[in-house]
């Protein structure tokens, strides 16, 4: 098994590796027999915007069939993608993972929530507010607040109460780990020093200052809380409305002669069968594999589908356009505080560890890695450094939207291409500040190499394209050392700058640094997006229906009109309990 998952250190590799395997590899029920069969609706895609839908139109008794090319927790093969589009970063492949739960079984756990008025009103639809979405968040989580009798006294976590449900029990756990990383507690000083103030929580809607994170930890065991374990295990062992196919690939949706889905034609290692939807076919594949079945189906650019010798059902332009997603980057210092660079080289500490964690639930293995967080727009004097055009094109973003965001990492980055090989072994501590552009400007694309898909997506990630995410990004790299650079982390900061030295002073050398850097946060989102229909390049309406056809939706994070600047797991969980409630409210 792979597990070739975008962490910044050996810590994140083996942290989500024992995530994963803790969080159980249940018997989900697949089916044995695979033949033509008829369900309600057809949900394609294992993920968490598809387990969670497909598990409340379940417990609604209505027949519900769950497709999925991989098995519990495996990562496929990189991803096409083109090679000298704009700034790759340091590779040319893009990762995706196909597993039953993959995104929530393989993120950073982030849980917090976005303002969303930008959302509701580039779909025209007010039920996107954040007060209108807020009881869909409600919906998904059981919260649990820090537990201070076992993380450190100066690592305290505020929240807001009001911001959860208190009645009931609910599937998905957001708490905090018991582990509080050393280096946060410094960091929270940085960042205060150079003008960034704490703030309460992020998960009522706003995302300014700094705090620590809420993630979807579940707090008896400290592990991951992922939409398998939250809503498809404990469901599947008495539901007979909710039948899974795992390693069972989708290869195209069918239509009849009135442009209604009726099904979609599905293939395993053996055979392929077809299963039929009464009413509804529904795309959770996610953003690489959403478009690329839209358009091997006749859904899509009329142009690329003809290229390829697909019947043309719908012309849709924007499949597989207006991708957004967000990347980070940051300098490394010598550090003298423990941080996770000790695992790799302390054999006894990393088996101390491990069996803290295995027996006790606690100890580093517990943390996510990141667990301190900042968010701001870039202050006033670096943007007298800006463009007339950089300054026009982060206008576009509201008022309540930040452009960076930091993380704390206590680890040596460096070169994501060889994070893990290029492990310093010396025995010295380092640790990173990862700056990561949430009001992206540039924007990438997904298209098809051949009209199956168990051929890759073409994906062309397009980052740092255009000048306003060089400029922010640069801005924010210098943050970054200022915060080092401090008076509040003097007492950490071991030396200079460990990587990559300051010899990079220049805008253009910074640049040049980010661009050999850094890495995606594995965000990607809105290749099939939410609009009106007077927008040529909108995909779905604000119910998640495609354009052109009938009983077709898309739910995953393709069907975002934009990215919000958190992390979006908390959204994708959103957006599959409204789709779900409008699908159950159309049926009464």
């Amino acid at each position: 098994m792979q597990l070739p998952i975008p962490l910044i250190s050996f810590l994140g590799l083996l942290t989500s590796a024992l995530r994963s395997w803790t969080d159980g590899f249940s018997d989900l029920g697949k089916s044995t027999l695979k033949i033509d069969e008829t369900f309600d609706y057809v949900v394609v895609g294992g993920g968490t915007a598809g387990v969670t839908l497909a598990v409340r139109l379940a417990e609604q008794k209505l027949r519900v069939a769950l497709v999925e090319a991989g098995e519990t927790y495996e990562v496929n093969s990189p991803m096409a993608a083109i090679p000298g589009a704009a700034s790759i970063g340091t590779g040319s492949d893009v990762e995706s993972a196909t597993a039953i739960d993959w995104r929530s079984a393989l993120n950073f756990m982030a849980y917090q929530r976005d303002s969303m008025q930008l959302w509701a009103d580039l779909v025209q639809d007010q039920s996107y507010t954040f007060d209108n979405t807020l009881p869909y968040y409600q919906k998904t989580v059981q919260f649990t607040p820090p537990d201070t009798t076992r993380r450190a006294a100066n690592a305290t976590a505020q929240y807001n109460p009001d911001a959860f449900a208190h009645e009931g029990q609910r599937p998905l756990h957001v708490s905090y780990p018991v582990y509080a990383v050393p280096f946060s507690s410094w960091m929270r000083l940085g960042v205060e020093d150079v003008g960034i103030n704490e703030t309460l929580d992020f998960n009522s809607g706003r995302l300014f200052g700094a705090q620590y994170a809420s993630f979807t930890i579940r707090p008896s065991d400290e592990t991951r809380s992922s939409s398998q374990a939250a809503f498809l295990s404990p469901l599947l062992p008495s539901s007979i409305y909710l039948k899974v196919y795992q390693g069972t690939m989708a290869k195209r949706i069918l239509f009849n002669a009135q442009k209604q889905a009726s099904g979609v034609q599905v293939s395993d290692l053996l055979r392929t069968f077809t299963l039929n939807a009464k009413r509804e076919v529904i795309i959770s594949a996610g953003v690489f594999h959403t478009p690329q079945l839209l358009m091997v189906s006749g859904v899509g650019p009329a142009d690329t589908l003809s290229e390829h010798g697909i019947d043309i059902v719908q012309d849709a332009p924007g499949v597989g356009q207006n991708m957004w997603d967000h990347v980070f980057f940051g300098p490394t210092y010598q550090v003298a505080l423990e941080t996770f660079t000790k695992l790799p080289t302390d054999l006894w500490y990393l088996t101390s560890q491990i069996t803290q964690y295995m027996f006790s639930h606690g100890g580093v293995f517990t943390s996510p890695l990141i667990d301190y967080l900042a968010f701001e727009k870039i202050p006033d004097s670096f943007r007298s450094n800006f463009s007339v055009q950089t300054i026009r094109d982060l206008s576009w973003f509201p008022n309540d939207w930040p452009e960076i965001e930091y993380l704390s990492a206590a680890a040596y980055v460096g070169n994501f291409s060889n994070t893990l090989a290029s492990q310093p072994s010396g025995g010295e501590q380092y640790a990173t500040i990862l700056g990561t552009l949430v009001a992206p400007t540039s924007r990438g694309n997904v298209t098809i190499a051949s009209n199956d898909t168990s051929d890759l997506p073409i994906i062309n990630p397009n980052w740092l394209s255009t000048e306003a995410d060089q400029q922010v990004a640069i801005a924010a790299y210098k943050r970054i050392r200022d915060m080092f650079h401090s008076e509040a982390m003097a007492p950490i900061v071991v030396g200079d700058e460990y990587f990559p030295g300051s010899q990079y002073q220049t805008d253009a050398e910074i640049l040049e640094v980010i661009r050999n850097t850094m890495m995606t946060i594995y965000h990607a989102a809105c290749t099939c997006k939410m609009g009106t229909r007077d927008d040529p390049m909108a995909v779905l309406d604000s119910r998640a229906r495609v354009f052109g056809v009938d009983r077709l939706r898309v739910v995953d994070a393709s069907a975002f009109p934009i990215l919000p600047p958190g992390h979006p797991q908390s959204a994708v969980y959103m957006l599959a309990e409204k789709i779900a409630s409008d699908i159950i409210s159309s049926l009464a």
